[in-house]
């Protein structure tokens, strides 16, 4: 026997259901066995612990920290750790000073680099350049320390005219780098040299040594920063990565006049020295003007180490260094007690539900019951592949828009069956009030879930922390609704419609006519029913009244005007 429109119009639906529900877990199958994902959400901070990392300002004698500087530096470092992909983490002050970073679970290296880094970027002309040493080799042929004489001038003769300007260079300065020692001075912050002053540094591996001129380009002035990359002249990979950077009018302006002025210059003089907290990260030579507010960092950086440095860049240097005070591995705040309250929250809120359905609509609640679990197994798989690709965590506050979302779920359906029965009360066959209803209800589930995701937008982009965490299960799981209802409700509905026990009107189907005021006669006709009374037959009508939209009514009362005329 051939199967009928709405049979087959159900069945394909519950197919693509199929198919949706299999991809979930395909991708997180993929995720476990190649990406180091798992088949269970991670938990946040208040219910699996993590690590609290303090972090204290370096000052020097006698400097303050505002709360200006404080409040900016705790921005920043919530900036990165949202970019390295860690949720539900915790950023305050305390006290007057400190930074408390809480972090859930165990944190990569290059997490801890993003918090602890000051990532303070200048670029500097080189005005020398040379080995790490700091001995001279005699006469005699034997290696002596470097002497320094306090009574050189630290005075230039002639006022230097530029970053390049050698005029920089007084006898003191020159001693102070001929004596400089990069192995002895590798843990020294020269983050905190003035930037109107030359800086005496060396890179990051100490095996060069640099006499540096005044800071020409703060990295305050960096508008973009991102890893890619790099390509040669004809397109090729060449396989290394490097740090893109783009500049705002200003910087693109300094950048320009600077690059401009050392393309005329030779030796280390062509160099500008990119230097991240006061040491130097690259040195290149200058081969053209570069006008354009684009430019690249390069020097041995790995996919991580790009990545980490642009975001670093890319979110701005801390207004002061810091420097870890301490690290300590912390416990669950809630902890399995307030989990397993939770959770039995929401199993009771669940067993509420399906018995109300149960007693309202009989067999028919039956979908209700089916729809919440296909709504859970997708809600699970979505959280679990967040957790594994964006590192979200699932908080106390999360659990609580997942058991929100039961009564949202539970909502839509009561809308779509009493349609169905409003259909039904009027008079139509049961495939057709299952089409009618499914029109008028649709409608009512679009407009009520779209304020809900709107509301959990605007939530997930104002509030930060926990709070986030129940805006995103909330808007998780308004888009499941919506999905579930049209492609599992609707088309079960379109299938059970051709079934003797829901088309025939069962007494236990939730579509009986005692239940409805109306009786079937022939295929799918309704008519007042001999053995129902007048009271109930009034009390139907009145029911169905209740539930017509304000544009039926109206339609009514102007087909009622006319029939009086």
């Amino acid at each position: 026997m051939a199967k009928s429109q709405p049979m087959r119009k159900g069945l394909r639906s519950l197919t693509w259901l199929l198919v949706l529900i299999a991809g979930l877990i395909a991708i997180n199958g993929a995720g476990v066995i190649w990406g180091g994902g798992s088949w269970t959400p991670k938990l946040a901070l208040d219910l699996e612990g993590g690590t609290q990392i303090v972090l204290a300002p370096q000052l020097e004698s006698g400097q303050t920290v505002s709360e200006e500087q404080m409040t900016q530096a705790v921005a920043i470092i919530r900036q990165r750790v949202d970019a390295a992909g860690v949720s539900e983490a915790e950023i305050n002050t305390q006290g007057n000073n400190n930074i408390v970073v809480s972090i859930p679970g165990q944190p990569d290296d290059a997490t801890l680099a993003r918090i602890e880094a000051s990532a303070k970027l200048d670029f500097r002309a080189v005005l020398l350049s040379g080995a790490p040493t700091s001995t001279a080799v005699g006469a005699d042929g034997t290696a002596t320390p470097v002497p320094v004489d306090p009574t050189l001038s630290t005075t230039p003769a002639v006022a230097p005219s530029n970053g390049s300007d050698l005029n920089w260079v007084t006898p003191a300065l020159q001693a102070e780098y001929d004596a400089y020692d990069c192995a002895a001075n590798s843990s020294n912050n020269n983050a905190a040299a003035p930037a109107d002053q030359p800086l005496i540094t060396c890179d990051f591996s100490d095996t060069v040594k640099y006499l540096l001129g005044p800071v020409e380009v703060p990295g305050s002035d960096i508008s973009d920063a991102g890893a890619s990359m790099v390509t040669s002249s004809t397109g090729a990979s060449t396989g290394q990565w490097a740090v893109d950077l783009s500049f705002n009018a200003e910087g693109t302006a300094a950048f320009g006049d600077v690059t401009s002025r050392l393309n005329g210059l030779t030796g280390a003089q062509n160099q500008f020295a990119i230097v991240l907290d006061g040491k130097v990260l690259t040195a290149p030579t200058t081969n053209a003007a570069i006008t354009t507010g684009n430019a690249q960092i390069t020097g041995g950086f790995t996919q991580d180490s790009a990545k980490t440095l642009a975001d670093q860049l890319k979110y701005g240097a801390l207004p002061i260094g810091f420097q870890v005070q301490s690290s300590d591995t912390i416990s669950a705040t809630l902890g399995s007690v307030q989990l397993m309250s939770g959770l039995l929250a929401g199993a009771i809120g669940l067993i509420l539900v399906v018995i109300y359905s149960l007693i309202q609509y009989r067999a028919l609640g039956l979908v209700t019951v089916a729809s919440l679990t296909i709504a859970a197994i997708i809600t699970y798989l979505l959280v679990t592949i967040l957790s594994w690709r964006e590192g979200y965590r699932l908080s106390l506050a999360g659990v609580a828009g997942l058991i929100v979302a039961i009564g949202i779920t539970a909502d839509s359906f009561i809308v779509y069956f009493e349609r169905v029965r409003d259909e039904l009360r009027d008079g139509r066959g049961l495939e057709s009030a299952v089409d009618a209803g499914w029109k008028r209800a649709i409608r009512t589930i679009v407009a009520s879930d779209a304020v809900n995701f709107l509301a959990a937008v605007v939530l997930f982009i104002l509030a930060v922390g926990n709070v986030r965490g129940f805006a995103l299960t909330l808007g998780l799981t308004t888009i499941v609704d919506l999905f579930v209802v049209a492609l599992f409700t609707h088309p079960m509905l379109q299938i059970l419609g051709q079934t003797k026990f829901y088309s025939g009107g069962n007494k236990w189907s939730g579509l009986d006519p005692q239940g409805l005021g109306a009786v079937y006669r022939g295929r799918a006709q309704f008519a007042p029913a001999a053995t129902v009374t007048s009271g109930k037959i009034a009390k139907s009508s009145k029911e169905a009244l209740k539930r017509q939209t304000i544009a039926e009514r109206k339609a009514q009362e102007s087909s009622g005007s006319k029939e009086a005329n």
